[in-house]
């Protein structure tokens, strides 16, 4: 099997589903012919270059049609700097990581956007935040989950990525880490704005009167920020950060920083989810998707609409995601009226959309009845 643009280790081999028995009997060439062959490939990967592919996502949700003019440039704006901030990691040669990242700490450090600063608030007034990276090539990945202090989560879960033996850390032993990492950490009060504060009191009388959340997304746990990324090698990765939901009690976390849940990457997909979050987890949505690629060879979009618009509908759930392909094809599905999402490619253009009228490159296509669905 031969993997464009990425060197043949032990561990793509075992991926690609070869014994190492196969690999020595397939391997046994003339020299001489060997040398043609690796010339020629070499001339065809450099042919072939891949080319880079951003995608994020800032939450999906009931996105009003009355938002502000004012709050809604702010959104595009942001959603535009992060796009381009990540590209340029990617036009720089960089792994898809990096861009992934970047993007997201940009969104992180806007309070328009449920992560980082705009983060928010639990039942008890404190801003716990989460976030996770999966690296696609390596299936390396990094998480945290309740955190209070730490500027910018995403951070911090690439760090438990590469400089620890661990996957997921959490709370105070999070936030230590963070600390011997030299991840910057911030008084509480940085996450404080005032919108999200109305939000929990309007939440907190609901509460006191035995009332149902009137606020969709309170009440269906929408918000969070997103990026996967496509980068020259045909490396993709993923990543997730999140401020959870409002009023939330008793420590609860959501699928953003659990691998598989909200955030996955294999050597062919990569999905940030935003959504319902205890749905993407009983459906284990992001690497739902990705195996419907990646092992029954659904085309992208389908895979992700057959999760997202009818498995998790169906148990009562909703939200939205994000998809990309190692041949760099995007999905973009969400069953609400709206999701902050924006795209850039080879064409260098950062294109943001967020209601559900606007087109995009996947085009909501309606995903096609599959027996291999979860019911």
């Amino acid at each position: 099997m031969l993997y464009e643009g990425r060197s043949h280790t032990a561990e793509h081999v075992k991926t690609a589903g070869y014994t190492h028995g196969h690999v020595l009997e397939r391997c046994q060439v003339k020299p001489s012919r060997m040398l043609v062959t690796l010339a020629t490939l070499g001339v065809a990967a450099m042919v072939h270059a891949t080319s880079p592919v951003l995608v994020i996502h800032g939450g999906a949700g009931v996105i009003k049609r009355d938002m502000s003019a004012a709050k809604e440039k702010a959104v595009r704006a942001a959603m535009t700097k992060a796009l381009q901030d990540g590209y340029a990691q990617l036009k720089a040669g960089k792994p898809a990581i990096d861009a992934v990242t970047t993007a997201i700490a940009v969104l992180e450090d806007d309070p328009n956007f449920n992560a980082g600063r705009g983060s928010v608030f639990t039942h008890d007034g404190k801003n716990e935040m989460d976030a996770a990276v999966m690296e696609g090539d390596s299936l390396s990945a990094g998480s945290v989950a309740g955190v209070h202090r730490v500027k910018n989560p995403i951070l911090l879960a690439r760090a438990v990525m590469e400089h620890s033996p661990h996957v997921m850390l959490v709370g105070d032993g999070a936030e230590a880490f963070a600390k011997e990492q030299g991840i910057a950490l911030v008084d509480p009060s940085y996450f404080r704005t005032d919108e999200r504060w109305q939000q929990l009191q309007k939440a907190l009388k609901e509460d006191a009167g035995k009332q149902p959340h009137a606020d969709l997304e309170t009440a269906k746990h929408f918000g969070t920020v997103g990026a996967v990324a496509l980068d020259s090698e045909g490396h993709l990765a993923a990543g997730t950060s999140t401020g959870g939901m409002t009023d939330k009690r008793w420590g609860r976390v959501g699928d953003s920083p659990i691998i598989g849940a909200g955030t996955y990457a294999n050597a062919q997909c990569a999905v940030s989810g935003t959504g319902w979050g205890e749905y993407y987890i009983r459906t284990v949505a992001a690497h739902e998707i990705c195996m419907k690629v990646s092992l029954l060879g659904e085309p992208l979009q389908r895979a992700a609409a057959e999760v997202i618009n009818q498995e998790i509908p169906s148990m009562g759930g909703n939200g939205g995601a994000i998809a990309l392909d190692s041949n760099g094809n995007i999905a973009m599905p969400f069953n609400t009226d709206g999701m902050y999402r924006g795209w850039i490619g080879a064409d260098g253009v950062a294109h943001v959309a967020i209601y559900d009228d606007e087109q995009d490159p996947s085009n909501h296509p309606p995903a096609a009845p599959s027996s291999t669905s979860s019911p």
